[in-house]
């Protein structure tokens, strides 16, 4: 089942895998698959296509970059049983890295791909090298969720032209330019039997747990519990993961190193996405090298990256 038919344009996937009950998900890469493998998710609502240029640049850093959609989101299967959530798709993430081989991999997240990276390390079911973590914390601003999931929630029975797709997006992300050519929405909508523009995703993805409270308890436990190289990267703009969130993350995991990434919002790596990638290789350049030097114990580091004028780096 899916949102309707793809539009022409859409980039087909490179890759098929089968998830966790045989669901199928659907990823791209980047790179040599003989290069430290980073495994790339993205946030509710977004698709792999969110990391093409993180991923280009990993790939020709040497790493073997992998992204691929969640269940219910872009090319991926919708669940049969309507069921998604974060015990789910840790469940298709461990799928995913037994189909590449089983290698210990980097774990990115942004957002909801965030949270099933830090419960799937945090709780045992993923052996990873590090960890980077992007604009999401277990404390998060309901601000910031409700007006995601206004977005979401718009025009439930469809949009009739790409015109009205392009002011949605514009006006969730008001800083950003609307984009004038619309041939590049196509990977976000599906066009549905009744003619109109649908998103990719899974209606029933919406209504899921929002236990808000259990939600950050969990995580919050599987935060106490990283043991290996972890980086946040918030954006400066961000309604989401506020300051005092990002603080509240590295004071339950210390070891942990923070880039504030001023001028972007929540969904750092579309707003910034050079600063974003060099900051993760200059990240994982010192804890996970190409050059195959073990991983430093997080004890021995240093627990913030440091600029000439503090523990913390500020990039405009």
């Amino acid at each position: 089942m899916s949102a309707g038919t793809r539009l022409p344009g859409t980039p087909d996937p490179m890759h098929r895998w089968e998830g966790s009950g045989g669901v199928m998900i659907a990823g791209d890469s980047w790179g040599e698959p003989g290069g430290p493998l980073v495994l790339l998710q993205h946030g509710g609502g977004q698709t792999r296509h969110a990391w093409k240029g993180a991923g280009e640049t990993l790939g020709a850093a040497g790493y073997h970059a992998v992204a691929f959609d969640a269940r219910g989101h872009g090319d991926s299967d919708w669940a049969p049983d309507g069921v998604y959530g974060q015990d789910v798709m840790v469940a298709d993430l461990v799928r995913v890295i037994e189909a590449l081989g089983g290698v210990r991999p980097v774990l990115v997240g942004a957002s909801m791909g965030g949270g099933v990276s830090l419960v799937a390390i945090g709780e045992d079911h993923v052996d990873a090298t590090a960890l980077v973590l992007v604009d999401i914390a277990p404390r998060v601003e309901p601000a910031g969720v409700d007006k995601i999931q206004a977005f979401m929630t718009q025009k439930p029975d469809g949009f009739a032209s790409l015109d009205e797709v392009a002011d949605a997006i514009a006006s969730y992300q008001p800083h950003r330019s609307r984009p004038r050519h619309l041939d590049g929405l196509a990977k976000n909508v599906r066009l549905g039997e009744d003619g109109k523009y649908h998103w990719h995703w899974d209606p029933r993805f919406r209504s899921g747990n929002r236990d808000v409270k259990a939600r950050m308890e969990r995580l919050e436990a599987c935060a106490r519990n990283l043991a290996l190289p972890t980086l946040l990267v918030r954006g400066g703009l961000s309604d989401i993961l506020s300051e005092d969130g990002a603080r509240s993350f590295l004071d339950l995991c210390p070891q942990s190193e923070y880039v504030n990434v001023t001028g972007a919002a929540h969904m750092v790596a579309g707003d910034r996405n050079d600063i974003f990638s060099d900051a993760v290789i200059e990240f994982l350049g010192r804890t996970v090298p190409v050059s195959g030097t073990p991983v430093q114990p997080p004890h021995e580091r240093h627990p913030h990256h440091e600029g000439p004028e503090g523990d913390v780096v500020d990039i405009p």
